[in-house]
């Protein structure tokens, strides 16, 4: 058995001690013996914990507001985007959607609500509670974490105006914050008055979904200006305030509902309402804004597109594009963007009932397996996982998850972009079919790279044509092959698989022989002169110097795309894609603005040829089925890549450059069929969009021709031989030269004798 504890003093020692003064006496003495031996390192440690304490206090005011901080408080100011005609397109802000209103106009019911539910003795502390404050901290240093938040209204205010409380604090921390909140309340009584103090706190407080104050709170649960709220409704919105969004209405009713009823019983025990009033207030219901989101507006693309170049040129400027309150001011033109809009959805919508009609996964099993286990892994419920086989499995094996994939994977992508060849800028842009739900991902405008197939063919006839070879120029529509470097032989073939005599290089470009496009490129010009032209033309991904180049092998963005064939309608000037005119600050102050720079890359001579022999495409070409929508002048050309997996059509007419590419994300889901060709899979959407700017007579766009410059002659050849024609040529036909290389005469037909029929025939 264990021993018994002894005790420290026996009760013999005990009796002593009570009845015999003189021995405690002796035992008094040695206590202060005791006390004078250790009196110096007592007296020291007190000194150092003064010392400590006065460091401490003069570390918390030194993190406190000045005065003029507290009498001028910066609220967070979202950042707006506008369209070059004056509409706003977005707005960058840190979470905090702000609108400000005054106290008078916020109803009283929402006044009551708060003050009964947040702060009864609001109209009569003087910013803090001093037992409350004491009961919070000790709490929230014990607990190493939050777990008493704010007392009074304008310690809550404290924190929301001043930014206080911080991630992973320390207790240290901690009871820093709360000393801190605990003086600034004290001064913003001093310095406000008990309304203003409401007012501030109404206007910076967080009703969750990304909105701060009363004003927006009314407009985003209710749909409604603050002044039209209900008692109800005033109820409600309090109740968000002690949880956001574990009382969200929308998506917890039946929580909301009961903390909105406590708040109401709170301002009947306060005598702030009456029962009566309550009973009848719980009994009506409350009717929410249908618009659970805020709308995306007309080019949610675009605008994030700003807001990267927004960021990167915060460091450069030291602002910040969220709190702020910058105005941005863009080349986009709202109208315009609407026209892409409209002429995405209805090309898309019948696009996509096309293929629906022939795409069947039953035949591409393999794909549909590659497909479906991708999907998986990039799951959030496999990331989440901790048995990743298991789930795999489960995923792979569920109907409904591979439906989902399937309606993903045959679903019709594009990216559509306008630009204003003259200045670059960026008229419209629809980035994805996603355009009305799109937040973040993909820009099938800025960041995809796919092949151009035959609309990068104009770059190798650009080539050609500057180096002096007219458009009539004749080559061979015969099968070729070319020694690859690494020992291989590549074999193109036209696109239907013909073959022919000879073919002009117009005629090649309008009707897209790939075969004579394949011995420009190796006959009359290089691949290094390609690559080096569609550079200088504004191209910037890379480009492989091979021969295949000449039929569109490289990867290129449709933003670079369509630039470049902006320098043909620009008489060969480029003018690099631009998006932001200007930006000025909250005051107005200019903080940066755009002068686009020109660069002259081509001669005005070899950009018209171009553009003449690419208005053919569209007139009488591989991009006809343009004008059952469009009839205005018009150059441009279509590109179909391997499989159908990708249509293009890059064009423009004197005003606007456009470009539309339609596919795929997943590129082994393919057209499969002649629907998939750049001709009827892209070009209507060029058709639709600039039928519709154009049809707008409130959009300052005109239609001119394309303006022949001096050094371009129109004249007559002949027909059989290319040449300038003689009396004696039986078929004539007009074509254009650049004037410093004028054609040869026709060497053929120099006499009545060379004749074959009748007389002289001109197309």
């Amino acid at each position: 058995m264990a021993e018994k504890k002894r005790p420290k003093y026996s009760s013999d020692e005990m009796k002593k001690y009570f009845n015999d003064a003189q021995y405690r006496e002796q035992l008094l003495q040695r206590s202060r013996g005791f006390f004078r031996k250790y009196r110096y390192y007592f007296f020291g440690l007190l000194g150092v914990m003064l010392i400590l304490s006065v460091v401490y206090y003069q570390y918390i005011i030194s993190g406190l507001p000045s005065l003029e901080e507290l009498e001028n408080p910066k609220p967070e100011l979202a950042t707006k985007v506008y369209s070059i005609d004056g509409e706003i397109l977005g707005t960058f802000y840190s979470t905090k959607n702000r609108s400000y209103v005054t106290y008078d106009q916020i109803p009283q019911s929402v006044i009551d609500a708060l003050i009964s539910t947040e702060d009864k003795n609001f109209y009569s502390h003087w910013g803090v509670t001093p037992w409350r404050f004491l009961r919070a901290l000790v709490k929230n240093v014990f607990a190493l974490r939050l777990k008493e938040g704010a007392s009074t209204i304008t310690q809550q205010l404290a924190r929301n105006l001043y930014g206080f409380q911080q991630a992973d604090e320390s207790a240290f921390d901690k009871a820093t914050r709360k000393f801190r909140e605990f003086f600034t309340s004290v001064e913003l009584e001093k310095n406000f008055t008990k309304k203003e103090i409401i007012e501030m706190y109404l206007n910076e407080i967080y009703f969750g979904r990304s909105v701060y104050g009363i004003s927006a709170a009314a407009g985003t649960y209710f749909g409604k200006p603050v002044e039209e709220l209900t008692l109800g409704e005033s109820a409600m919105l309090i109740a968000i305030l002690n949880g956001p969004a574990y009382f969200d209405p929308l998506r917890h009713p039946e929580r909301a509902l009961a903390r909105r009823d406590l708040v109401l019983a709170l301002m009947v025990q306060e005598g702030r309402l009456t029962q009566e009033l309550a009973d009848m207030v719980k009994s009506e219901p409350l009717v929410y804004s249908s618009n659970e989101e805020a709308p995306l507006g007309l080019a949610p693309h675009f605008v994030e597109y700003i807001r990267q170049q927004m960021r990167d040129k915060a460091e450069k400027y030291g602002f910040n594009i969220y709190k702020e309150g910058l105005s941005v001011y863009t080349t986009l033109d709202s109208r315009m963007q609407s026209y892409a809009n409209r002429a995405v959805d209805e090309h898309l919508t019948e696009k996509q009932e096309q293929f629906n009609k022939i795409w069947n996964w039953n035949r591409r099993g393999a794909i549909l397996d590659r497909i479906v286990d991708r999907a998986a892994r990039q799951s959030s419920v496999y990331r989440r996982s901790a048995n990743k086989e298991s789930t795999l499995t489960a995923l792979k094996s569920s109907q409904v998850f591979i439906d989902s994939v399937k309606k993903i994977a045959q679903s019709i992508e594009v990216g559509f972009v306008a630009i204003d060849p003259k200045t670059g800028g960026i008229r419209a842009m629809v980035g994805g079919r996603n355009y009305r739900t799109f937040r973040y991902g993909l820009n099938h405008v800025t960041q995809i790279r796919r092949q151009p197939g035959s609309s990068f063919k104009p770059f190798v006839y650009t080539v050609a044509i500057d180096n002096g070879y007219p458009p009539s120029y004749e080559l061979n529509n015969q099968p070729i092959t070319i020694n690859m470097e690494d020992g291989t032989e590549w074999r193109p073939q036209n696109f239907e698989g013909d073959v022919g005599g000879k073919s002009t290089m117009r005629n090649a470009l309008t009707h897209s022989l790939n075969l004579v496009t394949v011995r420009v490129i190796t006959d009359l010009v290089t691949p290094d002169q390609v690559v080096e032209y569609a550079t200088r033309l504004g191209i910037k991904s890379p480009i492989p110097p091979y021969y295949s180049i000449a039929l569109g092998t490289a990867q290129v963005t449709p933003l670079e795309m369509t630039s470049a064939f902006g320098v043909f309608a620009n008489e060969g000037v480029l003018v690099e894609p631009n998006s932001i005119l200007k930006i000025e600050d909250k005051d107005g102050n200019v903080l940066e603005e755009n002068i686009p720079e020109r660069n002259e890359v081509l001669s005005k001579e070899t950009a018209y040829i171009m553009t003449n022999m690419m208005e053919d495409v569209i007139n009488i070409g591989s991009g006809l089925r343009i004008r059952n929508f469009f009839h205005y002048p018009a150059a441009g050309k279509t590109g179909t890549t391997q499989d159908y997996a990708d249509a293009w059509f890059v064009g423009f007419t004197p005003q606007l450059a456009a470009g539309a590419w339609v596919g795929f994300d997943d590129q082994s889901v393919n057209f499969n069929s002649a629907d998939g060709q750049g001709g009827r899979a892209a070009a209507p959407l060029f058709g639709r969009f600039m039928k519709y700017v154009y049809e707008d007579k409130t959009i300052p766009v005109t239609q001119p021709y394309f303006k022949m410059p001096n050094g371009v002659e129109r004249d007559t050849i002949c027909a059989e031989t290319k040449k300038l024609v003689t009396e004696f040529c039986p078929v004539k036909i007009t074509e254009i030269f650049n004037a410093k290389y004028p054609p040869a005469k026709c060497d053929v037909h120099l006499s009545n004798d060379s004749l074959d029929t009748g007389s002289p025939t001109e197309f």
